[in-house]
């Protein structure tokens, strides 16, 4: 991964502005809840616990840069980028467990009469939270970009995620301060609808980490790329059984190119090493890359080598 070169701070480098996501969720998180509780505002809760749903990414990525990236030993052959996958199971799984909680909870409690709502601190730090995670959005977003790794982008959307559910909690706590105490349902109602934004989110994460373990194949756009790099490789005359798979959020390809049988072992090695260092060269998260190479002529269509 290349150094940035546009400045020395630490909050522009990947590992750094994802410990900034750390203390900010966690800020958020704490203040939103401690005002949910002290107001009695299912909202500003839900809406803190989904502020914790952004710490499934932050440990994801926290895990990449120092876990996964870790070389294989004795006992992982293949490296450990697993750990990440694991992780991100067990926490989806915990997000869509408070989801249902909170929605249900919200649902039981709705015609409570004794719990007034105090919605004016909650709509502020509903508020606030709108402008803290689009700045940490943009700021994430344009550390990716010029780290050029993929997984501190889809971080960053993250956080988008996170400030367009408090834009639906402030608007909710908005008609709960003005309407006054008759209007107090519509914070259980606002809270039921955030959970479902955090059992959906939930539900994302266990869906693509459980096809991981699966070994699902990358996108088709990912997928077709590959395969233009290799036929555009020089010294590659054909190929076959091309093989991808995720984990840890990059990409592991398998494939067999065919070359001139003229070649020797050097020179067809040489090919090999040429279509390994485009493909991690490419802008699709390609971290590991076997070639497999077989003369032309002794190739059979349909038969896997």
């Amino acid at each position: 991964m290349k150094p940035d070169r546009h400045t020395h701070s630490c909050l522009s480098t990947p590992r750094g502005v994802t410990w900034l996501s750390v203390v900010v969720n966690l800020a958020l998180s704490a203040a939103k809840v401690a005002a949910g509780i002290l107001c009695n505002s299912q909202t500003i809760i839900a809406d803190g616990v989904h502020s914790l749903s952004d710490l499934v990414t932050d440990a994801a990525v926290l895990a990449g840069l120092r876990v996964s990236g870790k070389p294989a030993d004795a006992d992982h052959h293949y490296g450990h980028m697993r750990f990440t996958t694991l992780v991100s199971m067990f926490v989806g799984a915990a997000l869509v467990a408070t989801a249902a909680w909170i929605a249900v909870k919200g649902i039981l409690t709705l015609r409570e009469a004794d719990r007034a709502v105090s919605a004016t601190a909650p709509f502020w730090i509903a508020v606030a939270s709108i402008a803290v995670k689009e700045g940490m959005y943009r700021q994430t977003a344009r550390v990716g970009r010029r780290a050029g790794d993929v997984s501190v982008v889809a971080n960053a959307w993250h956080h988008r995620s996170d400030a367009w559910t408090s834009v639906a909690a402030a608007a909710g706590l908005a008609a709960v301060a003005v309407g006054g105490p008759g209007w107090a349902f519509i914070d259980h109602v606002t809270a039921v609808v955030l959970a479902s934004f955090l059992g959906v989110i939930g539900a994302k994460i266990l869906y693509e980490s459980g096809g991981e373990l699966v070994d699902r194949a990358p996108d088709a756009r990912t997928q077709a790329a590959i395969e233009a790099v290799i036929a555009t490789t020089d010294g590659v005359r054909g190929y076959h059984t091309v093989r991808a798979r995720r984990i840890g959020g990059k990409v592991v390809v398998d494939i067999h190119i065919h070359v001139s049988p003229d070649l020797t072992v050097r020179e067809g090695h040489d090919v090999a090493s040429l279509v390994t260092r485009r493909l991690l060269e490419c802008e699709h998260g390609i971290v590991e890359v076997v070639v497999h190479v077989e003369p032309e002529d002794d190739v059979h269509e349909g038969i896997l080598a």
